[in-house]
């Protein structure tokens, strides 16, 4: 069987990781734009704030490693047309400016995402950069080492990232969102005032509810971003609004949601049987409401290419769906979540309920312990918990992914109050915190 896979990332790699591992036979060509493959962008923001010194570290897999499983391995190939009915591609050879045509007999689009790049003036000029790739980074790096003034125009995860790796270089950083609060998306408004605060011990200025409306470049002098409400100089300015879906060589073609994102079964199968989709082109399931949502995140990509490399040669492997849950560390604050907010909940139409505590993770009579922020969202007719979220110095990480559990199975508050967890003093509590924000919603439900 031949299989083409367009773009190589996470869930390009692993799709071609998986599928010459477990059949050898199989004949694979790579086609892909840039000249690398698997870089671990979620790792930008520690190169960028010196704590990682080698960019080359983050990545996982590389075009020898693909070619010595036995792929045919085209960097800076392009390909610039997918005909379904004839089963073609056409590719153009950027060094060469070469185009051939090649066939398939299964086609995985991978091609991933773009930052969105809002259509105001001056977005393109020599002073604005973007976040998203090894080249971005080595970039970014580069012309920071003599930016004093920096504007990051974004308040989800990247720009925060970004804001707190510069902040610890004692560089003069602004954070321009058109929401009232950073991380508005994934977390509460107690979280994100806490970890404000701590940005501003830092020497971070915000610009919130504000909605960025032109670039003023001023050659070496730098640029000036332009808001609704005021103007902010700066050295450089990076733009982090979010991602769209890199999937103009199939519309059309495919069914696809309103955004770009390729519409998938189960399988990960488009609408059309021989073209299969994963990572941040396509959708993915939205456990807690059970419908289908774009949620760009290496950990869906990688799941998805795993479930691609195996469906290729017949659809026995099922898509669990996500959570979406996910963490940062910020001054040495650990946040995660997993799941919807109260607000989201609301939002999706649930009758849901949330309950909010603040307790050591381990008994007081340790030499130290650590208070841990913690939230549960749940539907207050199932009580079925629709997600969670954690806040401490202390690493809670992990118990994310128990919520992320939770979630996926569909348990209860109840069952969380008093699922067995392990005890130790070293670690918790004979409750782990856990069972007690379980016990917290089933006594405010009560």
């Amino acid at each position: 069987m031949k299989v083409i896979i367009v773009g190589c990332t996470h869930a390009g790699t692993i799709t071609a990781t998986q599928i010459l591992k477990n059949h050898p036979e199989a004949e694979v060509t790579i086609y892909e734009r840039n000249d690398n493959v698997s870089f671990l962008s979620c790792g930008i923001a520690v190169y960028l704030s010196g704590d990682v010194g080698d960019p080359d570290a983050m990545f996982y897999s590389s075009p020898k490693q693909l070619a010595d499983l036995g792929a045919t391995v085209k960097m800076q190939h392009n390909v610039t047309n997918i005909d379904p009915q004839t089963k073609t591609v056409e590719v153009t050879d950027l060094v060469t400016g070469e185009t051939t045509t090649d066939h398939y007999d299964k086609l995985v689009d991978t091609t991933g995402s773009w930052p969105v790049i809002p259509p105001i003036p001056g977005v393109d000029g020599p002073h604005v950069y973007l976040c998203k790739n090894y080249h971005h980074a080595k970039e970014l790096f580069n012309v920071a080492k003599k930016a004093e003034r920096i504007v990051v125009i974004g308040g989800g995860y990247i720009g925060v990232e970004l804001v707190e790796a510069y902040t610890r270089q004692n560089k003069d950083v602004t954070l321009v969102d058109g929401s009232p609060r950073m991380l508005h998306k994934y977390f509460d408004q107690e979280y994100t005032s806490r970890i404000q605060k701590q940005f501003e011990d830092h020497g971070a200025h915000f610009a919130f509810d504000q909605r960025v409306t032109g670039f003023e470049d001023h050659g070496d002098a730098g640029v000036t971003v332009k808001t609704d409400k005021g103007s902010y100089d700066a050295d450089i300015a990076i733009l982090c609004v979010g991602f769209r879906p890199n999937t103009d060589l199939l519309k059309g073609k495919v069914k696809m949601h309103d955004n770009g994102a390729i519409v998938t079964n189960e399988y990960m199968q488009s609408s059309d049987p021989d073209i299969y989709a994963a990572g941040d082109s396509t959708a993915v399931h939205y456990n807690p409401t059970g419908k289908d949502a774009y949620i760009p995140l290496a950990t869906n990509a990688i799941r998805q290419g795993t479930i691609v490399g195996v469906n290729l040669f017949g659809n026995t492997m099922k898509d669990m769906g996500t959570q979406s849950s996910s963490g940062l560390n910020l001054y040495g604050t650990t946040m995660v979540s997993s799941g919807l907010t109260l607000e989201n909940a609301k939002d999706a139409g649930f009758d849901a309920e949330a309950v909010t505590i603040e307790d050591n993770y381990r008994p007081e009579f340790m030499p130290t312990t650590t208070p841990v922020l913690m939230t549960l969202v749940w539907d207050k007719k199932t009580r079925q918990i629709l997600g969670g979220q954690l806040m401490s110095k202390h690493d809670v990480s992990q118990s994310a992914n128990v919520l992320s559990l939770c979630i996926q199975d569909k348990h209860t508050i109840d069952y969380l109050a008093f699922v067995d967890m392990l005890f130790q003093p070293h670690f918790d509590r004979p409750f782990n915190y856990l069972n007690i924000l379980g016990q917290a919603a089933v006594a405010k439900a009560r």
